[in-house]
């Protein structure tokens, strides 16, 4: 299974998102063709009601630990509840890396 495959499996378990979005953003950094260790993830969902980012953060990162230890470089996350989302319909673009075409 995938890296993507996997934190989509894990996040969809874990928070039971009305919308989630993982991008393999690796491209956007110096590594190896088709690596999968730079991901962005956006994620809706009613646990996050009443709780700050770096609460919602945490519960992400928890979620994905063992993949963090591992595999990913990096993530970039980007947690909404319902209405937040409804409001923003997009989460902001990641900028590529030092020296990056």
């Amino acid at each position: 299974m995938s890296v993507e495959d996997q934190i989509n499996e894990r996040l969809h378990q874990q928070f039971a998102p009305s919308y989630l979005q993982v991008e393999n953003e690796s491209h956007r950094h110096h590594v190896p063709a088709g690596s999968e260790s730079h991901f962005k993830v956006v994620i809706v969902s009613e646990q996050f009601i009443a709780q700050k980012l770096l609460a919602r953060h945490r519960q992400v990162n928890e979620s994905l630990a063992e993949l963090l230890a591992g595999p990913i470089h990096a993530l970039a996350i980007h947690t909404y509840t319902a209405s937040e989302w409804q409001a923003r319909q997009s989460a902001p673009e990641s900028p590529n890396c030092r020296g990056s075409d």
